[in-house]
């Protein structure tokens, strides 16, 4: 299969399936000189790995990563990283009633009929365990970032699951970490554990979800026009996320509600700096970025693995139902959060490589 591969500068190259021996990325285009440590990135893994709360897949991975090359004495050397994560819980069995059936909903049937064949563990290369490795590779480029650009933080969060849909008013950064959904709304947080936990036990179903990146402090002038646009990248690394199905930028689909008063962020110059009246934009303009807050949110569809029967087709092209059996995320953009992240990182710090590379820094100067 070809096409593994996303970034300009920083490049990453993510290899392995689901139930392979194991998985992992390779990194390209990192910066010599940036301390670097196993551990620096298994905080981020940690976020996303399975098993770790009851609203999540049961399948119990430590995903604990290794660092095979591209680090010496500490510290990165400039050359390819790469990062390895070894698969302990595979359980290929449970996919066994489903060798010559295709799955709704799953890469199935596309991919036996561009390849003529797949890999029905689990989905192999399409399954959303392949998103450890862009995790990883962007807890290298959290790293990097702390030296070029200390100020950014990048931040993901659930807005909605299903039609349940967060209380803007109630909106706390604090309370992110705080409960199983990365939400920053306790009190709808509440409501989804309940109705998740029926959703699963009760109605053999599950539900999609809405994820809202920010990313503060990106520096102005970021990206470029026509065809390296930050937002145009941005929403490639998030649409390129498994089951995400839509991606908005800033007001994002919102916008076209709006009138050209409503939509147009005002402009104003106060104690020597730039500021805006509002973010519709989203923090980019002609796909640049403008010092704002950068907002990327992408919707992520239902897990199409149910307990409830579908109808489909077996190999041969005769009609059959399928109850897929195994452990399954009732709803998957719950670990969608660190993979969207962790994309937001790797298309940044790839930016601000190429900014590097272009302008070598220059800005038009105000006031």
């Amino acid at each position: 299969m070809s096409y593994n591969t996303f970034g300009h500068i920083y490049r990453t190259t993510t290899w392995g399936e689901s139930h392979g021996p194991a998985l992992g990325a390779t990194v390209d285009g990192c910066p010599p000189g940036v301390a670097l440590t196993p551990e620096m990135i298994q905080v981020w893994l940690d976020k996303r790995k399975p098993g770790q709360n009851k609203n999540t897949t049961q399948r119990n991975e430590p995903d604990a990563v290794k660092i095979l090359s591209g680090v010496f004495e500490g510290v990165t050397t400039g050359t390819s990283i790469q990062l390895m994560i070894e698969n302990t819980d595979q359980r290929s069995k449970d996919y066994g009633d489903i060798a010559q059936t295709f799955r709704p909903g799953h890469a199935d049937l596309a991919y036996h009929q561009k390849y003529g064949l797949r890999d029905y563990r689990g989905g192999g290369r399409s399954s959303a365990r392949e998103t450890a490795a862009r995790v990883a590779s962007g807890g290298v480029a959290r790293e990097v970032l702390k030296t070029l650009a200390p100020a950014i933080e990048i931040k993901g969060y659930m807005v909605q699951m299903g039609d349940k849909k967060i209380d803007r008013d109630r909106f706390d950064w604090n309370a992110i970490d705080q409960n199983d959904f990365w939400c920053p709304d306790a009190h709808m947080a509440s409501e989804w554990e309940d109705y998740l936990q029926w959703l699963r036990r009760d109605d053999h179903n599950s539900v999609g979800a809405v994820i809202e990146v920010v990313a503060r402090n990106v520096p102005a002038g970021i990206g470029a026009p026509i065809y390296a646009k930050l937002d145009t990248d941005l929403a490639a690394a998030m649409m390129s996320i498994n089951a995400v199905k839509g991606v908005e930028i800033g007001e994002g689909m919102a916008a076209a509600a709006l009138t050209g008063r409503d939509n147009a962020d005002e402009i104003f110059f106060e104690d020597g700096q730039v500021r805006y009246g509002s973010n519709h934009a989203g923090g980019i303009l002609g796909g640049i970025s403008t010092g704002q807050d950068v907002v990327v949110r992408f919707a992520v569809k239902p897990t199409s693995s149910i307990l409830s029967p579908r109808r489909s087709i077996r190999m041969d092209g005769t009609p059959t139902e399928v109850v897929t059996k195994g452990r399954h995320d009732p709803c998957v953009g719950i670990r969608a959060v660190p993979v969207g992240e962790a994309m937001a990182a790797c298309v940044i710090l790839d930016h601000i490589l190429l900014d590097r590379a272009h302008t070598g820094g220059n800005r038009g100067q105000i006031g």
